[in-house]
């Protein structure tokens, strides 16, 4: 097939560097930065540096940016695309973009099928890309009405480039348990760095330090709109979370030995049952 990727950065070219990598279809790059297309040219993650006049070529459409971003550049250029194509998205967020795209390819006549590759990195741009970063990951397809076909065909790929599972989904289903295990996380994160203490932590830190400020180095452009666009079900696990720490306030500050020991044994367990 013919493939274009919208959007270079750390997914996008990853998408680019894993298909030239493990497969054998020919892959166009379209970014509005010209010489990050150049560099994934150069680099041979690319076989064309592309135009949007370019995605009349394309079987498969990727579309690597912002979900505000993705609905703008396809509002633009989806007359280009042709009727047998499918595109799909990368975006975190499903509920509020998955039904501007579906409209999208109602009006243009292409196939829709939303999607989520479960892998990044601290990093982004290209130059953090990486042609395995898919590999054993999670792929969530959100179809939005699309046929069977295109789903499969959009699953088969996805395994072609080393996605480990495929978990197909509504978009209500996908934002709710993606606030959880992905956007709370990035929230506990920012907030645990945010401590006067943080600065100084060198000399007394290991591993726990590392764990839990890990994806602190965020994209705060790009989390922002996330997290707004997922406002109801973020916020209601924030606030689960910040009962639970609160609980944990009153223990110790009520130096309740066994209310402590409860809550931390609980979590302790909860842990150790998922055998993770």
């Amino acid at each position: 097939m013919k493939i274009a990727i919208v959007g270079l950065g750390i997914i996008g070219g990853s998408y680019c560097k894993a298909l030239k990598a493990h497969t054998k279809h020919t892959v166009i790059g379209i970014n509005r930065t010209k010489s990050v297309a150049q560099k994934a040219l150069e680099q041979g993650a690319i076989d064309k540096i592309g135009t949007p006049e370019d995605l009349r070529e394309a079987d498969v459409v990727i579309v690597c940016m912002y979900p505000q971003a993705c609905v703008d550049f396809l509002s633009e250029n989806g007359k280009y695309i042709r009727s047998d194509a499918i595109v799909t998205d990368a975006s975190g967020i499903k509920r509020a973009l998955c039904p501007q795209m579906t409209a999208l390819a109602e009006q243009f006549g292409y196939t829709f099928v939303g999607s989520h590759p479960m892998a990044g990195k601290e990093k982004n741009g290209f130059d953090a890309s990486d042609e395995n970063l898919f590999m054993g990951a999670s792929f969530i397809i959100t179809p939005c009405g699309a046929p069977h076909v295109a789903v499969n065909a959009l699953s088969s790929l996805a395994r072609e480039i080393g996605f480990g599972t495929i978990k197909t989904t509504t978009p209500e289903e996908h934002d709710r348990m993606i606030a959880f295990t992905s956007q709370l996380p990035h929230a506990l994160a920012c907030s645990y760095v945010l401590s006067p203490s943080c600065p100084n932590h060198r000399g007394f830190s290991a591993g726990s330090y590392r764990d839990v400020s890990r994806v602190a180095n965020i994209n705060a452009r790009l989390w922002t709109e996330l997290f707004l666009e997922n406002k109801e079900p973020l916020a209601e696990e924030l606030d689960i979370l910040v009962g639970n720490i609160n609980n944990i306030i009153n223990a110790i500050k009520a130096e309740d030995k066994t209310a402590l020991y409860e809550l931390l044994e609980k979590g302790h367990q909860i842990k150790q049952a998922l055998g993770e």
